[in-house]
């Protein structure tokens, strides 16, 4: 394993905050993984984990102890069941999937960040998640300093949630199993701007290729492919979860769709622009992204605490106007006292 000192969160992550990190630590396998994570906890070092950096708002103050950067790497195929290394780029992995004609995950092309982190975010995207297809996952337990295999009942996978996102800092995913369906085609079609892009109906099947090609599409209109080059992708995605609320609470004019229990999902997108927040608003360095009201962006120089401010503003916008609470789906980081 490698150890750097000189090391910036905001290079580290696709918003670009967060300030130096006393020590980064990039490990290439599993077996170094786990022994980097052990090496921290002897010595009582503050930790923290990290994939693509696709999903977090560094602190401004840095990171007071070790960073360890997952950068391991393979995809074992065993039948229709993939086995695959934490480090895994994810588009990588959905794009392999086509490739192999293995259905499960098309719909979620385009999402940045490692396979690792998939299952403690319970990503999802166009009406699939990775909770559909997951068999395993396999992870160190830091409070018992073991190694276990978690179901996808013992994750406590919920929607943008799981155990391993509501016990922080506790399991490192080290790989992660997935069970899919072999064919040419795509699993059901959940997603009505899906199924337009595609000319199906809802619950059609279309080919894999195809679906790949159209959520990518339409992720690149949002801003919402990772590139360098674009100033709308510096963000992390979805800034806010669509919230679930009461069907008697539900806001007029704003989409919906049944969540069961009563309950529908609301347009987080919708209830942002509508509450006067729209794509390209902008407060100093930060603000919307101007292809997509529900990711927000930074410019070079931003600040976490910015970032936060605004996005609090937004919440406080949305509660004020349509008495809905938005949930950040990005974790901002606060090291330990």
């Amino acid at each position: 394993m490698q150890v750097r000192r000189n090391a910036r969160l905001a290079e580290l992550t696709t918003l670009g905050v967060g300030g130096p990190v006393d020590r980064l630590v990039e490990v290439t396998g599993a077996a170094e993984l786990v022994a980097a994570v052990r090496d921290a906890d002897a010595a009582g070092r503050p930790l923290l984990v990290l994939g693509g950096g696709s999903n977090l708002i560094g602190p401004d103050d840095g990171w007071p102890g070790d960073v360890i950067a997952v950068r391991s790497r393979g995809v074992e195929r065993d039948g229709d069941r993939l086995v695959v290394q934490a480090g895994e780029p994810w588009d990588h992995l959905v794009a392999h999937t086509v490739e192999q004609q293995l259905a499960g995950m098309e719909a979620m092309s385009g999402i940045p960040g490692s396979t690792g982190a998939t299952p403690v975010q319970n990503v999802g995207a166009y009406g699939q998640e990775v909770a559909q297809v997951i068999g395993v996952v396999r992870v160190w337990d830091r409070v018992t300093s073991t190694e276990q295999v978690l179901t996808p009942a013992e994750c406590g996978f919920t929607y943008r949630d799981s155990r391993l996102k509501r016990e922080p800092g506790r399991f490192v995913v080290l790989e992660v199993t997935f069970e899919l369906e072999p064919g040419e085609l795509s699993r059901p079609v959940g997603y009505a701007e899906l199924a337009r892009r595609l000319g199906v109906e809802l619950g059609e099947r279309a080919p894999l290729a195809d679906v790949r090609a159209a959520v990518l599409e339409l992720r690149r209109g949002k801003g919402m492919v990772w590139d360098p080059a674009d100033p709308d992708s510096r963000s992390a995605g979805s800034f806010f979860t669509n919230p679930i609320v009461p069907a008697t609470r539900a806001v007029e004019g704003c989409p919906s769709w049944p969540a069961g229990d009563g309950h529908v999902k609301l347009s987080a997108a919708w209830l942002v622009q509508h509450a006067g927040f729209g794509r390209g608003t902008r407060d100093g360095r930060v603000g919307t992204s101007s292809r997509h009201s529900l990711a927000l962006t930074t410019e070079p120089g931003a600040t976490a605490d910015e970032l936060l401010a605004f996005a609090d503003k937004v919440v406080a916008g949305v509660q004020e106007r349509f008495g809905v609470t938005l949930e950040r789906e990005p974790t901002a980081i606060t090291p330990s006292p």
